[in-house]
């Protein structure tokens, strides 16, 4: 359990703390120019943790991620809590970093890089917008990390950094475009700033599941499982045509016996 959630830990790291760091780097630029700098930032930060991590722990590095292989019984409840509180702790400390690595101003002026909504937003518009984001990228996560078909036209973990950056391109003047209850908290906890802290929980999460409960029962194709006929060893018959103890007994074998056991019969007479 521990290999697992400490690459849950890092792996959140990679996510967070160029994402916010770009937040705060990006401060005073154009508008436009800093958005395609933080979709980038998030996107290849999300790509790498993937890549690397993608082995040990599944790489979820994000609340909403796990809580889907939850309702689909991918991973068990005890596993997926200490998954959430280990990518909370990499989202803390990553804010912590960037907290100490520039300015106050910058800080104070991005609230740390804590997503949050526009003043014109409803509380309507924050819960659709991060639903919607988040459910397509679960059915990115679902389609590239968990489907097995079409692997040859994958590209691993940047297809689900891809979905990340072009989610923030799309939401992130709307919401800040989170999609990550981790991503939100650790700046949260560090500033201590809980509005709309509770929005950035329940609609990534609800569309987190709801993608994965799609994805699940409606496109994720069932091996077929095949099961071979059970059959008795000819060699296993005794010369005068009785079987050994450990015959099988299915009704195919008794078949295969009964026809086996006359011709021996046939044959012997026929000597």
């Amino acid at each position: 359990m521990l290999r697992p959630c400490l690459a849950e830990f890092i792996g959140t790291f990679y996510l967070c703390f160029p994402g916010i760091a770009a937040t705060l780097a990006t401060k005073g630029m154009d508008p436009a120019a800093s958005l395609l700098i933080i979709a980038l930032s998030h996107g290849l930060g999300l790509s790498l943790a993937v890549n690397n991590f993608g082995g040990i722990s599944g790489a979820h590095v994000n609340p909403s991620i796990t809580c889907a292989f939850l309702v689909t019984g991918r991973i068990k409840p005890g596993r997926a809590l200490a998954y959430i509180v280990s990518q909370l702790l990499g989202a803390t400390l990553a804010a912590g970093f960037c907290r100490v690595m520039f300015p106050a101003d910058a800080v104070a002026a991005t609230h740390l890089g804590l997503p949050l909504p526009a003043p014109w937003a409803s509380t309507g518009v924050v819960l659709l917008t991060e639903f919607l984001l988040t459910y397509l990228l679960a059915t990115s996560v679902f389609g590239s990390a968990v489907d097995e078909r079409g692997r040859a036209l994958k590209i691993g973990g940047f297809g689900i950094g891809l979905t990340v950056a072009f989610d923030i391109l799309a939401g992130g003047t709307v919401t800040g475009a989170s999609m990550n209850p981790a991503r939100s908290f650790g700046p949260a906890f560090e500033l201590m700033y809980w509005q709309w802290h509770w929005a950035y929980w329940v609609a990534p999460i609800a569309g987190a599941c709801c993608a994965a409960i799609v994805y699940e029962h409606l496109l994720l194709e069932r091996p077929s499982v095949v099961v071979a006929p059970r059959q008795v060893d000819e060699s296993r018959l005794a010369c005068d045509g009785s079987l050994v103890e450990s015959a099988r007994k299915s009704p195919a074998g008794k078949i295969f016996v009964f026809l086996n056991s006359r011709n021996l019969r046939l044959s012997r007479k026929t000597h």
